[in-house]
């Protein structure tokens, strides 16, 4: 059910006037925009420039009005992953192929894909990866990746729809959604 409310038809019927909160795509998203959800689906989501910084590239993850968003998320069914003693808080996020979120770390959480696919690049807490925090993922992958010898490659993996990935605490990572995404991580805190 959640799924198929998800559609780029169906989102854009139910939110398309809303406003939605972006966030630049790098380390530290330093800046967040408020722009009209159509806005943003039709002149926003697009595939990422490889030449573009992540502070000139705008997302859309997290910082939703959950009021405005909460229909929504009561029809989204969690996976019955817990860890005592926490709650969980979702991010909600829609994106543009070559788009993601540059190395950093949190909490515990895990991130499942609704449409299209993500890959993911992770990294333990006590080996901090080699990336300039205003480069995108996609910049890193084209330029840094190819260099790392292979004791320095991060674990990867690429979720595709329905599939989820459990992210532990202090663990670097980043993103790079392969196809346009929509996609649902919950911060367990």
């Amino acid at each position: 059910a959640f799924r198929a409310l998800c559609t780029r038809d169906k989102l854009l019927a139910a939110y398309g006037q809303r406003l939605v909160r972006l966030s630049t795509a790098n380390t530290y998203s330093y800046r967040k925009v408020d722009v009209p959800f159509q806005e943003y689906v039709e002149q926003l989501l697009k595939p990422q420039d490889p030449t573009a910084l992540g502070s000139d590239t705008l997302y859309f993850f997290g910082d939703n009005n959950f009021t405005e968003w909460g229909p929504l998320f009561q029809r989204y069914v969690p996976p019955p992953f817990r860890i005592p003693g926490t709650s969980g808080a979702y991010s909600f996020g829609i994106a543009g192929s070559g788009s993601g979120v540059p190395f950093h770390w949190h909490g515990p959480g895990y991130s499942e894909v609704i449409f299209g696919r993500k890959r993911w690049f992770l990294y333990p807490p006590d080996k901090t990866p080699h990336f300039h925090p205003n480069e995108t993922t996609l910049a890193w992958l084209q330029h840094t990746y190819p260099t790392l010898p292979p004791a320095e490659r991060p674990l990867e993996c690429t979720l595709r729809p329905g599939e989820i990935l459990y992210f532990p605490d202090r663990w670097w990572h980043a993103t790079l959604n392969l196809d346009t995404s929509v996609f649902i991580s919950t911060f367990l805190g």
